[in-house]
């Protein structure tokens, strides 16, 4: 077809360039043709029908006029890098169309060369990008306010791999820690841990990882001027379709200041609780001397007029008798006050209800387990599942476990080895077992440190492990120690299952 015809004239065309032209003409895409030198020397009804203009004002060079002010110097500079070069144009600029709007394009062209080759013409289209454009730049401002709502988050935000390796942080994190991105990949983010936390920590992290449940877990992190802090960890996993983890977003919240003001508030109930122990010591062995005192002193009174008069020339030995027997009265009314004494320590009937040991191990546990983490000690839970349930008084039960996990943990205060306290749980002929393990220095004598008043701390009542004996069989269960290889001890209690 001639140059002078452009989309009109076909009266020259032989029957295969009519072929041609109508194929052209009818396919779904605005074409267009250009000679070797960059006039457009040919466009397809449908570019003249976005364009809204007559074929001459487009022809030529005439097209600059239709791209957007922004785009033009662009588009040209392009075209005629490509001109020169004779390599296939791709460019993406505003095309204004008959409504006076602009829309997103993709301009693509190819030369057609000789044999030798020299280019004959240039052919190609205009494809049609806009809403595309559009939702790639909805995308991205997306993309941008959520980074945006991530970086305004008051604490440090970080994502990893399913292996759990991390994939991203936000600024908090670098700017808290004074670190790079790459000094956080493959267990770098050790070297901001306290020494102390960090196997719990890496323990509690892994083992999330690995089971996929959620993680959480405190511990101590250091600034970039060399302070550690405290800060709670939480992580949750994100799944696909099919339920397989792909990422794993965490959040680290600055707890310091709480952290502090619950130790402090730990130590002053501490602190007031040995008080009120003292002080009910104190008012007990008061009362104890009080009461004891009367019969005992008739028990010596007695006692001396019965040597009168069986130490005479004549004994009296009738007088003698009733004074035995008034000994006997008054000790025996002294072995009553101690047995009253005694009853202190027997817990009421327990007030019992269905409930799940496994619920009740795992409020314990979050209870202690900031205690847990500041005395350094690694925890760990070991809990069977689907344990049938038990009757049993819940504050009762929570009171024992949480004597016998806290006396675990301060028992390896002085241990320089590794401390490592579980607790599990399992269901074995028809019985719930229940036990509190640690590596502390052991017990020498296991049944009398379940006496009343005998304990092995410097500073201990000595009642809690009674106390808890006691609760445990009002329920008819067993509480007991044994050794725990190679170093430790393990205490168990039973309950029976309902």
């Amino acid at each position: 077809m001639s140059k002078q015809e452009g989309v009109s004239g076909d009266e020259a065309l032989t029957g295969d360039e009519r072929e041609l032209r109508l194929l052209v003409e009818t396919i779904p895409a605005l074409v267009w043709r250009a000679a070797p030198e960059g006039n457009i020397d040919y466009i397809n009804k449908r570019v003249l029908e976005y364009l809204g203009a007559p074929f001459g004002e487009i022809i030529g060079w005439g097209w600059m006029e239709k791209i957007h002010p922004d785009d033009v110097a662009f588009k040209v500079s392009t075209w005629l890098k490509n001109l020169k070069s004779g390599n296939p144009h791709d460019a993406v600029c505003r095309i204004r169309g008959a409504d006076g709007g602009y829309r997103w394009f993709e301009v693509r062209g190819e030369p057609l060369r000789t044999h030798d080759g020299t280019i004959l013409n240039w052919y190609g289209v205009l494809i049609d990008i806009d809403n595309r454009r559009k939702a790639e730049e909805a995308l991205r401002e997306s993309e941008y306010k959520l980074r945006q709502i991530v970086e305004a988050v008051p604490s440090m935000l970080w994502v990893t791999g399913p292996d759990g390796e991390p994939t991203h942080v936000n600024q908090r994190v670098l700017d808290y820690t004074g670190a790079r991105f790459e000094n956080i990949l493959h267990l770098g983010w050790k070297e901001f841990l306290h020494p102390e936390d960090f196997s719990a920590t890496a323990s509690a992290f892994f083992r999330a990882i690995q089971t996929g449940t959620s993680y959480q877990a405190m511990q101590r992190l250091r600034r970039a001027d060399g302070e550690y802090r405290w800060h709670h960890s939480r992580a949750e996993p994100l799944r696909d379709r099919q339920g397989r983890i792909i990422e794993w977003y965490g959040l680290s919240v600055d707890v310091d200041e709480r952290k502090k003001a619950e130790d402090q508030l730990r130590s002053i109930q501490a602190r007031l609780a040995r008080a009120s122990q003292i002080a009910a010591v104190a008012e007990l062995s008061a009362s104890m001397a009080h009461e004891i005192n009367q019969p005992l002193s008739a028990v010596v009174a007695n006692a001396q007029t019965c040597q009168t008069w069986l130490s005479g020339s004549n004994p009296n030995i009738a007088l003698a008798r009733a004074a035995v027997d008034r000994i006997v009265r008054d000790a025996t009314a002294a072995a009553e006050v101690v047995r009253r004494i005694r009853a202190l320590f027997k817990q009421s009937a327990p007030e019992k209800s269905q409930l799940q040991i496994n619920e009740v191990i795992e409020e314990v546990w979050r209870l202690l387990q900031g205690e847990i983490s500041r005395r350094g000690v690694m925890g760990e839970l070991d809990l069977a599942q689907q344990l049938p349930p038990l009757a049993a008084d819940r504050i009762q039960v929570q009171q024992v476990l949480v004597n016998l996990i806290r006396n675990a943990a301060e028992a390896m205060d002085a241990s320089e080895s590794p401390k490592q306290l579980i607790v599990r749980s399992r269901h074995v002929d028809g019985r719930i077992i229940v036990e509190v393990c640690d590596s502390g220095p052991g017990l020498s004598d296991k049944e009398k440190a379940f006496e009343p008043f005998y304990s092995t701390k410097q500073n201990g009542m000595g009642v809690g492990l009674a106390i808890s004996r006691s609760i445990i069989q009002a329920h008819d269960g067993e509480l007991w120690a044994r050794d725990n290889a190679p170093k430790g001890t393990i205490l168990t209690f039973t309950l029976p299952a309902t």
